[in-house]
């Protein structure tokens, strides 16, 4: 049978790659540390189970409107009126069935054939895949590693074509855990507003952060770029909730309402029992955040110590999100590897470490590992990658 052309183009996952790799070694009984990890390693917190068995007995089993319940939506503006000075109506908030599906269904009304969104590198590997899949052009910044990788005004400008419609800002990012600062996002913002182009600002890592700096939106900057930013996040990563998928959209009833209306023929509505948990999660004084954002905290200081002392390894300091995205290439070069992909491969292979390769967010010389793993893993793993870099020193 033949297949749709726009499911051929797709890229598989490098991510669950790797991770299937790893699960078939350990089903043969090896010890294989994985740090692909893209979720928590925490449970979800015990008032948000509570409120999800209270939502089943109550009988909140049931269809929802398709863009959310009406409670959820007030209890997500407020959260941006609490945390981000941010006044956004019901009318201009969606709940999807995560965050991911939350930018798939934006490209989906958004985009028109061969329409371009600019995709900053290193990115999420989903995003460009969800761009073709609506018939987009992803269009690709490579944000330089001595920039904190992160995109200048100038590059953006000169990416910039009648054709661009979109620009995706991820901050804190995954892989890089890097995050753009007020002025830095204020000289973008400005380059969008001259040529009419939509800010997605992906926030999905807004909680957790690891040093002084403060999560800024770019929708918090000035009233004209709100309206021209649509907000991407959802509870996922700040409550431990990424199996729940409850994400949203907030921006322009423009984008919003189509959003809604393609729900209703794709997925009906998020999980009603989820959406009341997710309810929980922002109606409560507790902050859920704070002994994951200490333990994050200091898993990093850890790594970060192990890891640029092994040899051919350098690493910039994430900010937030719980990766870190070290360049390999010199230690592969000189293992006598041709790619950083077969360094890793061989990596798995001979020591048991999965790392996600750094090909599939863009940035072929860097691999992305998660500490959203035990501190007693980090050690062992750091202690098996400098075994096997200096054992293929030639």
């Amino acid at each position: 049978m033949e297949l749709a052309n726009r499911v051929k183009s797709l890229t598989p996952s490098s991510t669950l790659a790797i991770t299937a790799k790893a699960k078939e070694l350990k089903s043969q009984g090896y010890d294989v540390i994985g740090l692909g990890a893209g979720e928590p390693d925490f449970n979800t917190p015990g008032y948000i189970l509570k409120a999800a068995e209270y939502a089943m007995l109550k009988g909140f089993t049931k269809y929802t409107p398709s863009g959310g319940i009406t409670e959820l939506k007030q209890a997500i503006a407020a959260k941006f009126s609490r945390d981000n000075g941010l006044t956004y109506s019901s009318e201009e908030i969606i709940v999807t069935t995560g965050a991911k599906h939350a930018l798939y269904s934006l490209f989906q009304v958004l985009l028109n054939k061969e329409d371009e969104v600019i995709v900053p590198a290193p990115y999420w590997v989903s995003y460009p895949e969800q761009i073709k899949l609506a018939e987009g052009k992803p269009i690709f910044i490579n944000a330089m590693e001595e920039n904190e990788f992160k995109i200048t005004p100038d590059q953006l400008e000169a990416a910039i074509t009648p054709k661009t419609k979109a620009v995706i800002i991820n901050s804190p990012s995954n892989p890089t855990g890097m995050m753009y600062n007020h002025e830095e996002l204020r000289k973008l913002g400005e380059i969008c507003l001259k040529h009419d182009v939509l800010i997605v600002s992906d926030e999905i890592y807004e909680k957790l952060i690891y040093t002084n700096d403060k999560h800024v939106s770019m929708a918090e900057i000035s009233d004209q770029l709100k309206d021209h930013t649509i907000i991407i996040n959802g509870v996922s990563k700040s409550h431990s909730m990424t199996g729940w998928r409850i994400g949203y959209a907030a921006g322009s009833t423009e984008i919003i309402q189509p959003m809604t209306n393609l729900a209703s023929h794709s997925t009906s509505n998020p999980t009603s029992i989820a959406q009341h948990a997710a309810l929980a999660a922002y109606n409560t004084d507790e902050d859920p955040n704070a002994d994951m954002r200490e333990i994050f905290s200091k898993r990093l200081e850890l790594l970060y110590e192990l890891l640029t002392d092994i040899p051919g390894i350098s690493l910039i300091k994430p900010k937030g999100a719980f990766y870190v995205f070290p360049n390999v290439w010199e230690a592969a070069t000189q293992n006598g590897f041709n790619t950083v992909d077969d360094w890793v491969e061989a990596l798995l292979e001979e020591e048991k470490v999965a790392l996600v390769p750094g090909s599939g967010f863009g940035s072929p010389s860097n691999v992305r590992l998660s500490y959203a793993v035990s501190a007693d893993s980090l050690k062992e793993a750091a202690k098996r990658i400098k075994r096997f870099v200096i054992n293929h020193q030639s």
